[in-house]
C-alpha cells in the first residue's frame, strides 16, 4: 500500500487514542481537585502538565483547571489536547479517504464538527469527557466492524496500540504527581478496568496487596486491552504481520526490538520492583513508544516526517 496511506492509518488510530486516553486523565484529575479541597491546584495541575509533555509559560503564575484545560482539552492547534487530536485524526481520515470506510469518515467528521461548533465548551467537564470517549469508541468500534484485516487495518491498530502503551505509562505516572497520591480504584476506573480488575483478582485496590494487584493488573496483564504489556504486545504482532521476514539473527526493524525490549523489561520484574521504581519505569515506556514510532516512520513512510506532539517526541 502507499506509505502515505499508511501513515495516515497509523496516526488516525495514534490520535483517537490520544483524545480517549487524554480525556481520561483530565477527568481523573478534575475528579481529584474536587474531591480534596486541600490540594495545591497549581502544583498539581504543573506536574500533570509536565508527565504529559507541555510545558507552561513561567510569566503565567498559578495554573488551575481553566489553563490545564484550555491547554490539553479545548487547544484546536495542539495535537496534545483532545480538540487538536481528533482534528488531526479527521484531517488525516480526509487524507486516506479511498481507504477507509465511509462510516469511518462520517464519525470522524461529525465528531469534528460538533468540536468546531464549541458548544462543549459550556457543558461541564465531566460530560465533555465522556462524550470523547464515547465518540472514540465509536470511532474504533467501526474500524473493527468495517475494515478487513490487511495492512491498513494493521497499521491503525499499530497506531492505537503504541499510544495506548504510552498513554497507560502516563495515566498511571499521575499517580503521584503534586506530591499526593492517587488512589489505585480511581485510575482503575478512569482505564475502565475497575470490574475487570476486580473478577480478576477477588479484592480491593487500596493497601499495599490492592495497590500491587492493581499495578500487575494496568501495567503487566496480558489480557486486559489496556495494560502496557498487552499494547505492546498487540503492536510487535502487528509488525510482524506488516513484515514477517524471518532473520536468523535479530529483527528487521527497529522498532520491533525496541518495543520487544520494553515489554521484556517489563515482565521480568516484580511488581514490588515496579512500585519501588514507577516515574523512571513509566518515563521508559514513553521514551520507547516514541523511538518505536519514530523507527516505524523511518521503516514505513520513508518520504514523510514524523508528527510532533512536543519537542523532541514523536
Amino acid at each position: 500500500m502507499l506509505s502515505r496511506i499508511a501513515e495516515s492509518l497509523f496516526w488516525i488510530g495514534r490520535y483517537t487514542e490520544r483524545a480517549d486516553a487524554t480525556a481520561r486523565i483530565l477527568d481523573v484529575h478534575v475528579e481529584r481537585t474536587l474531591a480534596d479541597p486541600w490540594i495545591d491546584e497549581n502544583a498539581v495541575t504543573t506536574s500533570l502538565l509536565a508527565v504529559m509533555g507541555t510545558t507552561v509559560d513561567p510569566s503565567v503564575g498559578r495554573v488551575g483547571r481553566r489553563e490545564l484545560l484550555e491547554k490539553l482539552a479545548y487547544d484546536p492547534v495542539s495535537s496534545s489536547s483532545i480538540t487538536g487530536a481528533l482534528g488531526a485524526a479527521r484531517e488525516n481520515a480526509r487524507r486516506a479517504r479511498e481507504t477507509v470506510s465511509s462510516d469511518m469518515w462520517e464519525s470522524l467528521n461529525t465528531t469534528w464538527n460538533a468540536l468546531a461548533s464549541g458548544r462543549w465548551r459550556s457543558a461541564s467537564p465531566h460530560r465533555f469527557f465522556s462524550w470523547v470517549r464515547e465518540r472514540t469508541a465509536v470511532v474504533s468500534g467501526l474500524v473493527d466492524a468495517t475494515m478487513s484485516r490487511d495492512d491498513s487495518w494493521q497499521f491503525f491498530v499499530l497506531g492505537r496500540s503504541l499510544e495506548r502503551a504510552d498513554m497507560t505509562a502516563r495515566l498511571v505516572a499521575t499517580r503521584a504527581v503534586g506530591g499526593t497520591g492517587t488512589q489505585w480504584p480511581l485510575l482503575l476506573r478512569s482505564c475502565g478496568a475497575y470490574e475487570a480488575f476486580l473478577r480478576a483478582y477477588q479484592g480491593s485496590s487500596t493497601g499495599a496487596a490492592g495497590e500491587q494487584h492493581a499495578a500487575e493488573f494496568l501495567l503487566l496483564d496480558r489480557l486486559f486491552p489496556r495494560s502496557v504489556v498487552n499494547a505492546l504486545n498487540v503492536a510487535e504482532g502487528c509488525l510482524v504481520a506488516i513484515d514477517p521476514q524471518q532473520r536468523r539473527v535479530g529483527y528487521a526493524e527497529d522498532a520491533r526490538r525496541i518495543i520487544g525490549q520494553a515489554r521484556t523489561r517489563l515482565e521480568f520484574q516484580s511488581s514490588e520492583q515496579l512500585l519501588s521504581d514507577l516515574h523512571p519505569q513509566m518515563r521508559g515506556v514513553q521514551e520507547a513508544c516514541s523511538a518505536a514510532s519514530q523507527a516505524v516512520a523511518e521503516r514505513f513512510f520513508p518520504a514523510a516526517t514524523a508528527v510532533s506532539w512536543t519537542a523532541g517526541r514523536s
